[in-house]
């Protein structure tokens, strides 16, 4: 059976040059925040246009760090997506607030921006729109919203983009991760630009956040042994930043793969049952997963897995009918539909 991603085939393409870039860390014996990061941290900067990146260990907990600095605590409202990883949810759940329920666009899996506003209370202190699959929400129409009612309210409403699959997609001529307040993203393997391990970072053009940030990740240090907030201990392993440093130079070009291989479904597909994903006006995808909706599910699926072609479901149950978060009051019927129905293809880079 062919791989859903060829991780293997990438490592084969930059083996020399990552072996390298790892050995030199080896050699350096600095594992933990080495030059290699702050280096990190410099190029995605430039590549996305924020202003400050600050790395950690996953994508988890960036969102979780993202919060905490902007003082997220019990009680509080995040609005978010129910058709996303648990992640979206769960950070916002871990610091005591309550995540509450938008449904998606049908066309593109997307928060539903028009639908936010009927959920803002006083107690809202941010959005969460994640741009699902690789392509990034409707941030204009978010920001806007998030920016009048924090007049209303006479308190910010912060807006987060969770760019946990979409790092590289660009929203009107801007990246992704430079759209909004503050913008997360991971470099789980299986990522657009992914490590060999876990790895996440979060963005802001904020300076006090981005101070506030970097204190969090490493126990609420301002300097060493000096703590001014209760944090967390998130950093990005200097290994793992090695890599990044060299598939970065190759990630555009990696982009470009992946959407000529989502043309090449949309091709295969045209004129069939099955619904191949759109790109929005205004939008470069990077199909971080490219997910299909299709009626009769499992018997596609088997069709597929008897040509030795594997799949998965990008989700099978969204989160507010999750026994963790279930919520009788968030009433999204599209997320419920479109959960019986999306199925992910491989996007494989290098092997056919």
């Amino acid at each position: 059976m062919k791989p859903f991603f060829d991780i293997q085939a990438q490592y084969q393409m930059y083996k020399e040059e990552i072996n390298q870039a790892i050995q030199e860390v080896l050699d350096s014996g600095n594992f933990i925040m080495g030059l290699q990061v702050k280096m990190l941290e410099s190029e995605l900067e430039s590549y996305t246009g924020a202003k400050h990146c600050v790395t950690c260990a996953n994508g988890t907990d960036a969102l979780q760090i993202a919060m905490m600095a902007i003082g997220i605590k019990p009680g509080d409202e995040v609005i978010t997506t129910p058709f996303t990883f648990i992640a979206t949810a769960e950070t916002i759940a871990l610091l005591g607030a309550k995540p509450v329920f938008v449904d998606i666009e049908e066309s593109s899996f997307l928060i539903d921006a028009d639908l936010i506003a009927e959920k803002i209370t006083p107690r809202t202190k941010a959005i969460i729109p994640v741009s699902l699959y690789g392509q990034v929400a409707d941030m204009d129409a978010i920001n806007k919203m998030a920016k009048e009612h924090s007049h209303k309210l006479g308190h910010k409403i912060y807006v987060i983009e969770d760019a946990a699959q979409s790092f590289g997609a660009e929203y009107k001529g801007n990246k992704s991760c430079n759209v909004s307040d503050i913008a997360t993203t991971s470099f789980f393997p299986t990522k657009p630009l992914g490590c060999y391990g876990d790895g996440g970072a979060i963005f802001t053009s904020n300076d006090e956040i981005a101070q506030k940030m970097r204190e969090i990740r490493v126990h609420g240090q301002s300097k060493r042994y000096y703590h001014t907030s209760v944090g967390v201990n998130s950093r990005l392993d200097t290994i793992q930043a090695a890599v990044l440093l060299v598939k970065l130079r190759y990630f555009d070009q990696e982009i470009e793969i992946r959407r000529k291989r989502a043309q090449e479904y949309f091709k295969q597909y045209q004129g069939t049952e099955i619904v191949t994903p759109i790109e929005l006006q205004g939008r470069k995808h990077v199909y971080g997963q490219y997910t299909v909706r299709v009626k009769d599910r499992e018997s596609f699926q088997e069709r597929l897995k008897l040509q030795g072609i594997p799949t998965t479901i990008h989700y099978p149950v969204p989160l507010n009918k999750q026994p963790a978060f279930e919520d009788k009051y968030a009433f999204c019927p599209v997320s419920d539909r479109l959960s019986d129905e999306v199925l992910s293809l491989p996007m494989c880079l290098y092997s056919e």
